[in-house]
């Protein structure tokens, strides 16, 4: 009997504590179909704001039948942008924006950069801020890649680049958007996985006639017997170049991703069709004025024959 009476003061000292704790302690937040708990209102309103990061991802593909050159020059951009993520070939119809915006969206990133060959001979380089825009067309010029240049620079893979652009970026609104751009897409996030927290090289981007030119630097500290480096030495820093080397030519900014109103259009841009096809005409000229001086010239031997020689038939005798 004793021990009955035990259990029975046992079961109400633990329900009196469970009373006493429920009036204590708020409800429990109710779960979610995707299972995330709800927090309560009050919360959510004495909650402070979280610090910003940086979780910016970039998709770097490339159209089918691409040219080796410009493939090189796209897995040279790769290696330089730990915070990238490869994927297949696209072709590159009308309907290429749609593709891309999807698989942006299914390997959860936040812009493109999109490599586009025409007829074997024209690069396009594409860059969006997926899904939403803006997006710039380029075309790629004077493009040398790592393995072309044989440069001595040779910085470590993965390390965050500190970007430097020329200082008329801040002439015209277009520029300064194709500089914030730049840097989000460029610019690798700080504590991302794949890099690393050193900044031993640099991204230079410089207008000049209206083009946008890239260089890749490597910083060079001499160094003595011990790892520490003296500040005599900190001033005696010099840049290597590293590569790879191009040109960006602008053509139009579009609102949308991969389309839509057009903001801004280069007037001084002539498309390399343009140029192949005054070429084709200037060498069409050159002909036609060879066979003009041609007929010219059997037109004025016949209207001005030459006199009989007296002495043609002097030796067949």
């Amino acid at each position: 009997m004793g021990g009955k009476k035990r259990k029975q003061r046992e079961a109400e000292k633990t329900e009196a504590e469970a009373k006493n704790g429920e009036d204590a302690a708020p409800e429990r937040p109710k779960r979610t179909l995707l299972g995330w708990k709800e927090k309560p209102q009050e919360e959510e309103e004495n909650a402070v704001s979280p610090i910003f990061r940086n979780k910016e991802k970039v998709l770097v593909t490339c159209s089918r039948r691409i040219n080796f050159r410009y493939r090189h020059l796209m897995l040279n951009v790769v290696s330089l942008l730990p915070h990238c993520k490869k994927d297949n070939k696209v072709e590159s119809k009308e309907t290429k924006g749609a593709c891309l915006n999807e698989l942006v969206e299914l390997r959860n990133c936040s812009s493109c950069l999109f490599f586009e060959c025409r007829k074997h001979k024209d690069l396009y380089l594409w860059m969006s801020k997926c899904p939403n825009g803006p997006s710039v067309k380029f075309l790629v010029n004077a493009v040398h890649t790592m393995e072309e240049l044989k440069l001595t620079g040779n910085h470590l893979k993965g390390s965050r680049p500190i970007l430097t652009f020329s200082s008329n970026f801040d002439n015209n609104a277009h520029w300064k958007l194709l500089k914030e751009m730049i840097i989000q897409i460029f610019g690798t996030p700080k504590g991302h996985q794949k890099s690393k927290p050193y900044h031993d090289h640099v991204f230079v981007f410089s207008i000049v006639d209206d083009h946008i030119w890239f260089r890749n630097y490597q910083v060079s500290v001499p160094h003595t017997e011990s790892d520490k480096v003296s500040r005599g030495s900190l001033e005696k820093m010099t840049l290597i170049e590293v590569g790879p080397r191009f040109c960006l030519n602008p053509i139009k900014i579009f609102g949308g991703s991969f389309g839509g109103p057009t903001l801004y259009e280069n007037p001084f841009y002539v498309s390399p069709n343009q140029i192949r096809s005054l070429e084709k005409k200037k060498k069409v000229n050159t002909f036609v004025k060879k066979v003009k001086a041609r007929t010219k010239r059997r037109m004025h031997e016949l209207s001005n024959p030459l006199e009989p020689d007296e002495f043609a038939d002097m030796w067949r005798d």
